[in-house]
């Protein structure tokens, strides 16, 4: 069995002012909906680099000391595997500004339920605020995509 994989990495941020939560209502139509900031770690780029960057990119907010939540992975269908790095941070500077990824605006937390969440975003959002629970895994069974908290 092989110990290596091709692995896409990617990461969110969860950026908190009090209750409140910067949010991102994405324009991405194969992945639309209220999400938080994020995307791809470049290759050779540190993990805390790349969400530094991309909330930057997307928000321009600056954050700093981002703590990693959880992770959500699953293996794709050409045996690759995907993974989502989550992050959770209190310390920023700047103005919010929407991107060509979305408008980001501040939503209370215990509202994201009841928004037009992006798919899958709210199981998501426990990695964010449970601190009970490090990973959101999909397992492929009998045809159907499994997500298991763990």
């Amino acid at each position: 069995m092989a110990r290596t994989e091709v692995v896409t990495m990617t990461n969110m941020c969860m950026i908190c002012s009090g209750t409140r939560v910067l949010v991102q209502d994405r324009r991405d139509p194969d992945w639309p909906g209220v999400t938080f900031p994020g995307g791809h770690v470049e290759k050779g780029e540190s993990f805390t680099d790349a969400v530094i960057r991309e909330v930057y990119e997307e928000t321009g907010l600056r954050i700093a000391s981002p703590r990693l939540c959880g992770v959500k992975d699953w293996i794709n269908g050409d045996g690759s595997r995907y993974m989502v790095l989550c992050y959770r941070v209190e310390r920023f500077e700047g103005t919010p500004a929407s991107s060509d990824e979305g408008d980001v605006y501040w939503a209370e937390l215990d509202d994201l339920p009841k928004m037009q969440l992006a798919e899958g975003m709210e199981t998501m959002l426990r990695l964010f605020t449970d601190e009970t629970i490090s990973e959101q895994y999909f397992e492929h069974k009998d045809g159907a995509w499994i997500s298991i908290l763990k």
